[in-house]
């Protein structure tokens, strides 16, 4: 497991239900390896964690239900609220969102920011922050 990933399971080991994550950085830099962190802290079998790309949103369960947004393909143009995002996660869920900044839209008042870095060869920088309204 890589450190990120190692660090995105504490994450998710502590989280009880009803967080955002709103995960930022370009290609490569380590988002999907985070969510598959998350997805181990959760109770989710990690391994079933891809990026969803072409289906835009999934979900595993675990300990708690893990939603997985990949925003890629979009626009930013609101296209995303087709997706219904805002109606996730719920109590008893997750919600893991790759390519955040294509969101037109915050309704969430609690969130969990996470922005990845290159920071040369395989080494990542991650910076987190919680956003409250």
């Amino acid at each position: 497991m890589t450190e990120t990933e190692a660090l995105a399971a504490a994450i998710g080991n502590s989280m009880r239900g009803g967080e955002v994550v709103l995960l930022t950085g370009e290609l490569g830099s380590g988002k999907t390896v985070f969510v598959r962190g998350l997805a181990r802290g959760l109770g989710v079998d990690a391994e079933v964690v891809t990026s969803p790309t072409f289906v835009l949103l999934t979900s595993h369960a675990g300990r708690l239900t893990l939603y997985h947004a990949d925003l890629y393909r979009l626009r930013g143009n609101g296209d995303e609220q087709e997706l219904g995002l805002e109606e996730l996660p719920g109590p008893n869920g997750v919600l893991a969102v790759e390519w955040a900044e294509r969101l037109s839209f915050l309704p969430w008042p609690r969130r969990l920011r996470v922005a990845l870095d290159h920071a040369g060869g395989d080494a990542r920088r991650v910076a987190i922050e919680e956003e409250c309204e």
